[in-house]
């Protein structure tokens, strides 16, 4: 089974990845303690509950089904946690288990780190965006009406177990919005990643095991490394964000919920290639080869015509990457290659968000 290490000194991680290793029991490794209260929904729990329990045997193990949703990641959801903690009295030696998607594991991670003021936890993705991007490197958090992930912590699990084979009952449109954040990393990181992506586009779609499990390790190594090289996003972890800027904007004037993450991310990552362009810092044909790709897999490519332009450069300046009043946007310089620039012209930006 491939392990990477998401290397932090003293928080440093182990990233499990393999068919079938939900049933495993390599689990207990990380659990010191008996009581486990493990996080999940009602979609999820029906597929995969049973099973993470049976791994579990001999420990103290409750449950709490969260409601589904981007629109539901709110400290009223984070309370729900805080109840089962409390109604079953569980310590500060107790470790929560984020059975889902990125939005359990996101409040998950941040029940974990508020509760007693810190307990363990473990993050188990069941969503290919969870897989390869949100369940490593602990950015924990719930949304504000006016913001996404604007309250939270970095907050580190003791372990991430992927389990490729619970992607067999993802939606396919939640499958798609994870191919988002994959793209992402080819682009603003690998360009032979970016390349192979494109290569195999066809067994990527059709959910070859195989390469899916290729697909996601190349992922959490990307990943792994640059959360190694810097965790509370001071500097290289931003370029992670690239096309986020755009895509956590769209999502608040949308509504949560209106597009899946990805599906923003998707539209966020062409205006920021667009806006690179403009910049002239790469050629167009990069941002048709994005394009193509994304609808190769179903993915928008274009702002929906009821979001205003003035809306969405309203709730840029929420970006938690901007300092005082100055702006930062993750560009592209060449495939591969991120860059963060700042104090970018506004009229630019507006220009871009009017022709996509």
């Amino acid at each position: 089974m491939p392990t990477i290490n998401v290397e932090l000194d003293q928080h440093s991680y182990p990233l499990y990845i393999g068919a079938g290793c939900l049933s495993e029991t390599f689990i207990l490794q990380h659990i010191p303690h008996d009581e486990v209260l493990i996080v999940s929904n009602a979609i999820v729990a029906e597929h995969y509950l049973k099973t993470l329990e049976n791994s579990l045997k001999g420990k103290r193990c409750k449950s709490v089904l969260l409601p589904d949703g981007e629109s539901f990641k709110t400290l009223d959801t984070l309370n729900l946690i805080f109840d089962a903690l409390v109604m079953h009295k569980f310590s500060r030696q107790c470790t929560l288990i984020a059975l889902g998607g990125g939005v359990v594991g996101d409040i998950t991670g941040f029940a974990a780190a508020c509760y007693q003021r810190g307990v363990g936890y473990i993050q188990v993705p069941t969503s290919l965006l969870a897989q390869v991007d949100s369940s490593i490197g602990g950015k924990t958090a719930v949304n504000h009406k006016l913001g996404k992930n604007m309250i939270g912590a970095f907050y580190q699990p003791k372990a991430v177990i992927i389990d490729v084979n619970t992607l067999s009952t993802l939606a396919q449109r939640e499958f798609a919005s994870g191919l988002a954040e994959v793209i992402k990393y080819g682009l603003i990181y690998d360009a032979h990643f970016f390349e192979w992506l494109e290569q195999n586009a066809q067994e990527i779609y059709a959910r070859d095991i195989n390469i899916l499990s290729e697909m996601i390790t190349r992922c959490c190594q990307i990943k792994a490394d640059i959360v190694a090289q810097d965790e509370k996003d001071l500097g290289l972890r931003m370029i992670l964000n690239f096309g986020h800027t755009f895509a956590h904007a769209i999502e608040a004037i949308a509504g949560y919920g209106e597009l899946l993450h990805g599906e923003a991310v998707a539209i966020g990552m062409v205006l920021a290639l667009r806006l690179s362009e403009k910049l002239a810092l790469i050629h167009y044909h990069l941002v048709e080869r994005l394009q193509n790709w994304l609808k190769c897999m179903q993915l928008p490519t274009e702002l929906p015509k009821a979001l205003s332009s003035k809306a969405l450069l309203e709730a840029m300046e929420l970006d938690k990457k901007n300092t005082d009043s100055s702006n930062r946007f993750i560009l592209l310089e060449g495939l591969g290659r991120a860059v963060i620039k700042q104090d970018v012209a506004l009229g630019l930006v507006q220009s871009v968000l009017k022709e996509v």
